[in-house]
């Protein structure tokens, strides 16, 4: 897992000037690496990956991409810009974002079109993600009339379709089925171990041994707290309840009320 892909050193970025939402960030991606970037709703994981993505850029400190420098100016130059759009995928959390189109198979070729591959290849790599995917019976349908699964399964397709170097997934899993999950997390690992990239931001738990080689826990003041192998930090219940990743369960025993932290990291899937 040579060469790195992304740096961040000392990176700070708030909302309108006032608003803090990173506080000092220093990351350090590796090609190969999965990466999860673990926190509670509103610590900072998804303004990080949309800094990832070159959406918003850092009002102080240095973000790299491969070792360049990348900034608002970077991308008015167009190899460069269409260089990371081809390099660099990006699911976002709510899959409405990212489908616009009258239909599914028109969102799917959308992004490659727009970087001007050649029809046959998108034709061939459709085909390969509508089976990977199980979404052939979508391919005519609108898209606001799928289900949320659908959505971040046609979401994916329409990133993956692109064949990036790195994909960026915001909370991939949030509000799917057990099966529709492993379905998912099955597919990303494939794709890790053909070489590329993977940056997951989730609150869930359940994901995060099998999608990270480092894991990045950011608290509520905007910064990391720790990082380290998914192991350590999924054994550090006290760093998890501190940051508001495991449930607090109160229960009365003789007549004493006592609160301890409740922790699920495996799926329990009685479909499959």
């Amino acid at each position: 897992m040579d060469g790195l892909i992304f740096g961040l050193k000392d990176v700070y970025f708030s909302y309108l000037g006032k608003f803090p939402a990173l506080c000092g960030i220093d990351i350090k991606i590796s090609k190969g690496q999965k990466v999860s970037v673990i926190g509670a709703n509103g610590s900072g994981k998804s303004t990080l990956l949309q800094m990832l993505d070159g959406l918003i850029f850092a009002d102080k400190g240095e973000v790299s991409f491969r070792g360049v420098e990348i900034d608002e100016k970077i991308f008015y130059d167009p190899e460069f810009s269409r260089d990371f759009r081809r390099r660099v995928g990006f699911v976002f959390q709510n899959p409405d974002t990212q489908l616009f189109c009258p239909t599914v198979k028109e969102d799917i070729i959308f992004g490659p079109l727009q970087l001007g591959l050649e029809k046959s290849e998108i034709v061939k790599r459709l085909e390969m993600l509508v089976e990977s995917l199980g979404i052939q019976g979508l391919l005519e349908r609108p898209p606001h009339q799928l289900s949320v699964g659908e959505k971040r399964k046609v979401a994916i397709a329409s990133t993956l379709i692109i064949n990036p170097d790195v994909l960026i997934l915001d909370e991939p899993t949030a509000g799917l089925d057990p099966l529709t999950t492993r379905h998912i997390i099955d597919l990303l690992i494939d794709e890790n171990t053909a070489g590329k990239t993977i940056i997951t931001s989730t609150h869930d738990l359940h994901i995060v041994r099998e999608m990270s080689d480092v894991v990045y826990v950011f608290g509520m003041d905007k910064r990391i707290v720790k990082f380290g192998r998914a192991e350590d930090i999924l054994n550090d219940t006290a760093l998890l309840a501190a940051n508001n990743l495991v449930h607090i369960h109160s229960h009365r025993h003789k007549d004493k009320m006592h609160a301890h932290p409740h922790l699920h990291i495996e799926h329990h899937n009685d479909s499959v």
